[in-house]
């Protein structure tokens, strides 16, 4: 039987600020995790205790476990940023030494080239803002005029939302991919264009999250997916993975429609597909509740994800290796809606390799240097 990893990703579910988190607006006291748990009077996730979560740092509620079945460590991030694509790109191997751009406003001359070539006739809001409170403030607007509303946030992200029972959602995806060739064509270092649709529900402005779509910047090299596709084994990813790595090295692709849909679909990858590696994205966390700075919803998500690791252990066969982590922090209880500069936690399971304690490693690459090591050696 082949040997295969599955590589899950709570998206923000950071667990320290890192040292230079002053650089990136952030400060020491940024703790997704042990924030969340104070705040909302402690973690349920006696699964996640099995494994040692409790053993990486101090959270409330996680008792410490000297009987650990899971390797664990905390992973530092050595790119430049805090955004879900460096986070991912660096744990599949390719650190960025340059952060993307972040912008406060996009030039009238990129503005408009976009309006010129998808024939929108204008646009609205281009300033930063939180993605359900724009939509709210423009939203009347955009009724009379069908202009699409474009922002942007702390993280290096061209946005742009609009009402689909107003303009077909296939027009958003094509103005998206539009904006995306615009800005890579005028260097303008943006990580991701999102499509954010929305509709109206009992009059008021209400995204979809199924709907939404990433369109990142391609990756400037290879990343370990590249690397596993070139001797011959299959990536499948699931969630928003694909989009992250603009499908570079991704064999396969399955969608979600959030945390519970991600993680029945990773279970029955688990039992019915042939990949080589699964890695998927579980969203929820960072896009429902650390932007929306719900810290009882994230908690919340926290423990029903607990709930699927005794599932995934019996889907696993020895062969099998398991490594839970995340991307960058989102913490609900500090300032701002913005992505923290964190540490992550990492836990690897399988039943053939005896869990140590793996102290604290200077990347998230250490993730792709397991995986690599696993599958290709």
């Amino acid at each position: 039987m082949k040997k295969r990893a599955i590589v899950i990703v709570i998206d923000s579910m950071g667990c320290g600020a890192m040292p230079d988190a002053a650089e990136y607006n952030d400060d020491l006291t940024c703790n997704t995790l042990v924030n969340i748990a104070n705040k909302e009077n402690g973690l349920n996730v006696p699964n996640f205790e099995k494994w040692g979560l409790g053993n990486i740092i101090d959270i409330k509620g996680v008792k410490k476990n000297p009987s650990n079945i899971a390797s664990f460590a905390k992973l530092m991030l050595k790119s430049k940023g805090k955004d879900t694509t460096t986070g991912h790109w660096e744990m599949m191997g390719l650190i960025l030494e340059n952060p993307f751009k972040t912008y406060l406003k996009f030039d009238d001359e990129l503005i408009n080239e976009f309006i010129k070539q998808t024939d929108c006739k204008g646009i609205l809001g281009n300033y930063p803002a939180s993605g359900t409170k724009i939509i709210e403030e423009l939203n009347e607007e955009h009724q009379k005029t069908h202009f699409p509303i474009i922002y942007t946030s702390a993280d290096s992200v061209f946005q742009i939302a609009l009402d689909i029972d107003l303009i077909p959602v296939e027009t958003l995806y094509e103005w998206c991919k539009i904006a995306r060739k615009i800005l890579d064509e005028k260097n303008c270092g943006i990580s991701r264009v999102i499509a954010r649709p929305y509709r109206v529900v009992n009059g008021k402005p209400t995204r979809i999250g199924s709907l939404r779509h990433d369109y990142s910047v391609v990756p400037p090299k290879d990343t370990l997916l590249n690397i596993l596709e070139k001797n011959g084994k299959k990536v499948l990813g699931i969630g928003k993975i694909y989009d992250i790595f603009v499908g570079s090295g991704v064999s396969e692709k399955i969608l979600t429609k959030g945390n519970t849909d991600g993680l029945n679909k990773t279970l029955e990858a688990m039992k019915n597909s042939d990949a080589d590696l699964i890695f998927t994205n579980l969203v929820d966390t960072d896009m429902l509740y650390g932007h929306r700075r719900d810290s009882l919803g994230y908690k919340k998500a926290i423990e029903e994800i607990d709930t699927y690791l005794d599932k995934f252990i019996n889907a696993m066969t020895v062969n099998d290796l398991i490594i839970i982590t995340a991307d960058h922090g989102c913490d609900p209880t500090f300032r701002g809606t913005d992505h923290t500069r964190e540490m992550v936690p990492y836990l690897m399971y399988s039943k053939n390799i005896k869990p140590k304690n793996l102290g604290l490693k200077d990347s998230l690459s250490y993730v792709s240097e397991i995986v690599s090591d696993y599958l290709l050696k």
